[in-house]
């Protein structure tokens, strides 16, 4: 099996042209698909949010030849290659190695049970279908319905549910019923605005800027920050339990837990 058979596998449970629809759509960028390919046959994959130096290291112990991330492992054009920058120290180390990469980002994200999903899963929503943004086959950004709790409560869930030692909390207090959630970077002036128009008592997401922080506490909501990782990692787990027993070939979880 092939780096492109491997891939074909992933693309039709979670096909890139989610990620492709919405750059074309809104005029992001990304950069989802095979991005190294050495050549040979796959023997077996390691998922990972990232493509960090654990992630290899845990490629080369379990014998696998393929890294499967949602992050790209490039993002954006590199014009060198060197061992003493961190990413060019990454791709040098999978190319000696002979490990391939496969990265999956905005349409994991855009996914209907992709990472965003499962972020407001986790955190309890009962209907998961309201979405900020919307592509054809796909969503991103979850407005939905919690148990009443207090918000204090939710928190405290969100920690255990998470796994996560890092969990900021802005706002007072109080019950709460109504969660805006947008996985990794996702909230600006737009989904701000979108989450106070549909009722949301709590915003959930993660490196929210200040000034976003402050419209949404001066709007009247809470704000939960995640990191980024303990945020994403959570659906990224899920997907790599569902195309696990697809693929073919062995594969395994990495998770980089200082992270968390």
């Amino acid at each position: 099996m092939k780096l492109a058979d491997v891939y074909a596998v992933i693309d039709a449970a979670y096909p890139k042209k989610l990620s492709d629809d919405y750059v074309k759509a809104c005029g992001g960028h990304d950069n989802s698909g095979m991005l190294v390919d050495v050549g040979d046959e796959i023997k077996g994959a390691v998922f990972s949010l990232d493509l960090s130096q654990g992630a290899i290291a845990a490629a080369k112990e379990r014998g696998a030849n393929l890294i499967v991330t949602h992050h790209p492992a490039i993002f954006y054009p590199v014009s060198d290659l060197r061992v003493q920058n961190a990413l060019g120290s990454r791709l040098v180390s999978c190319v000696r190695a002979g490990i391939g990469v496969i990265s999956m980002h905005l349409n994991l994200d855009f996914a209907p049970e992709g990472i965003d999903y499962f972020l407001a899963k986790g955190i309890g929503g009962k209907d998961l279908s309201n979405t900020y943004e919307n592509i054809e086959g796909g969503g991103y950004g979850r407005i939905c319905d919690v148990k009443r709790q207090s918000f204090s409560d939710l928190c405290s869930h969100m920690e255990k549910e998470f796994g996560t030692r890092r969990l900021l909390r802005y706002g007072g207090d109080g019950d709460i019923s109504r969660v805006a959630s947008f996985c990794g970077a996702g909230v600006d002036g737009g989904a701000v605005m979108a989450a106070k128009r549909n009722g949301a008592d709590v915003i959930v997401s993660s490196d929210v800027k200040h000034n976003y922080i402050c419209d949404i506490l001066e709007s009247g909501m809470r704000l939960i920050v995640l990191t980024h990782y303990a945020s994403e990692n959570y659906g990224f787990k899920k997907i790599y339990q569902d195309l696990s027993g697809k693929l073919g070939i062995p594969s395994w979880y990495h998770e980089d837990d200082f992270m968390l």
